[in-house]
């Protein structure tokens, strides 16, 4: 199968292309929107590897959360490219496939938020532990035992998260960033197996209702209005 995948939860966004288990990714180009670089990259990907959208099998994308805007794009996007083509959808996690591109069998996956706000998620063995949340640092739940591998740009945001989890965690990646590459690898077993969705249905996991507090809730909290 030729599966196409599209991230772009944090910038840069990124485009993945599976065939039959090969995987090549790119990166959308920094300083430069994903909604306009999105579109044009997953166009050379394809025409690098000999292909055009005509020859895809079904399409993957980052469903969150993330950006609320980048979400919209890799969604819109994908939506976009599905309908044209009478092809197969799938929305993965951003959390879900940062944790497999983790490498570890028991992952912590803290994304920035911004807002003084992380999104948390638990992961052991590639399965959800719980609901993807947001938090503040010193909220954040804490692990019932040790042995975690840690990831994503949250700890290095919030040096109270890695305190936080100091007595649980072994492994720390704190570079690890959504990929379009984790995506896929997730979704080709999904879509493989004609697991897909209608595009008509795919929506992004926004996990926030927000996009930003009030000026009430940022002086609340000792900022400016």
């Amino acid at each position: 199968m030729n599966i196409l995948a599209l991230e772009t939860a944090t910038d840069p966004g990124s485009v993945a292309l599976w065939r039959s288990g090969a995987v090549v990714v790119r990166s959308c180009q920094d300083g430069c929107s994903n909604s306009e670089t999105l579109l044009p990259l997953a166009q050379t990907v394809l025409r690098e590897a000999g292909l055009g959208f005509a020859d895809l099998d079904g399409i993957a994308f980052g469903a969150g959360p993330g950006s609320f805007t980048g979400l919209r794009v890799a969604c819109g996007v994908a939506q976009g490219l599905a309908v044209a083509r009478d092809l197969p959808l799938l929305g993965v996690g951003t959390l879900a496939a940062m944790a497999l591109a983790s490498g570890g069998e028991r992952v912590l996956v803290a994304l920035d938020a911004r807002m003084g706000e992380i999104y948390i998620g638990f992961f052991e063995q590639g399965e959800q532990q719980g609901e993807i949340g947001v938090y503040s640092p010193a909220s954040v739940p804490l692990p019932q035992s040790g042995g975690w591998l840690a990831c994503g740009n949250g700890l290095a945001a919030y040096p109270l998260l890695r305190e936080r989890w100091s007595p649980f965690v072994d492994v720390w990646q704190p570079e690890l960033m959504p990929s379009a590459e984790a995506v896929v690898r997730l979704a080709a077993p999904h879509l493989e197996r004609g697991e897909g969705i209608d595009a008509a249905d795919a929506v992004p996991l926004y996990v926030r209702d927000k996009v930003a507090k009030t000026v009430a809730e940022r002086l609340a909290e000792g900022g400016k209005a």
